[in-house]
């Protein structure tokens, strides 16, 4: 069992969804993202989300763009996010890569899994690598013991979640919304379904993103989720903050609420 399927594997037994962060590497800095991530890890999240800045972010909502321009004017490329998975992976929390497929392949699939693997990272999520086109990235990540996740989405067909679920090791990542990343009011109503149709073609863990944002939010998606993923609400804690410390207090504040959330909804 891998770090990643025990800690979910570990939730499930205290009757509760994992609670995922997600922090794009290089912002506001390199070192001050490594802090970010430890901030989230401290109030609560289980397991991180590295983002790895990228120019044509086609999922990315204009809240992460932001701060993943700010990485990109900065110089932040690959090794430094690989810097950036060795500390946080440090802490013990399982460490991921989320990552457009086109700055793997340029890297290399296997060198980058080779690298990911020795700085102690856990896996990828890659949202736009089809499972008909990932034979170079599951044989890399296969020979190096790393864990690989893919994404469902509302318009997935049966065959398209048995296709998908069956390369993914570690979770299923469940698109609760058609559209791209962002905080929202509401959780789609639409989500608890998209689980539902996904468990039933496979016993690996399911987690739920796109809009969760705060407490009430985190624990009704854990009400039918394995994993509740917030990313885009971590992100506007640190671009609202007025300096470096009160980010990090802002994120650990998030956590902690999302935290209790995830532990409240459980049915």
């Amino acid at each position: 069992m891998s770090k990643l399927s025990a800690v979910l594997a570990a939730a499930k037994a205290e009757n509760r969804a994992a609670l995922i962060g997600y922090l794009p590497a290089g912002f506001p800095t390199v070192e001050g993202s490594i802090a970010a991530c430890k901030a989230m890890i401290d109030g609560g999240v289980d397991i991180v989300e590295i983002g790895l800045p990228y120019s044509d972010p086609q999922m990315d909502g204009p809240v992460i763009q932001q701060a993943v321009q700010v990485a990109l004017d900065a110089g932040v490329n690959t090794l430094d996010v690989l810097r950036v998975v060795e500390g946080v992976a440090a802490t013990g929390a399982p460490t991921l890569v989320m990552s457009y497929w086109n700055p793997i392949e340029r890297f290399g699939a296997d060198r980058f899994a080779k690298q990911l693997a020795a700085a102690g990272g856990a896996g990828t999520i890659l949202p736009d690598l089809i499972p008909e086109e990932a034979d170079d990235w599951i044989a890399a990540a296969d020979a190096h013991a790393l864990d690989r996740v893919f994404l469902v989405a509302q318009t997935s067909t049966p065959e398209r979640i048995t296709l998908t679920t069956g390369v993914c090791r570690g979770f299923v990542y469940a698109a609760s919304l058609m559209g791209v990343t962002g905080t929202r009011d509401a959780v789609s109503g639409n989500a608890k379904g998209l689980v539902e149709r996904t468990k039933a073609a496979t016993d690996v863990p399911v987690c739920v993103g796109l809009g969760v944002s705060n407490g009430v939010q985190a624990a009704e998606v854990a009400g039918f989720a394995d994993g509740v993923i917030v990313g885009s609400a971590f992100v506007r804690r640190l671009l609202e903050a007025p300096d470096e410390a009160s980010g990090l207090a802002a994120v650990r504040e998030l956590a902690r609420e999302l935290a209790a959330g995830v532990r409240s909804g459980r049915r």
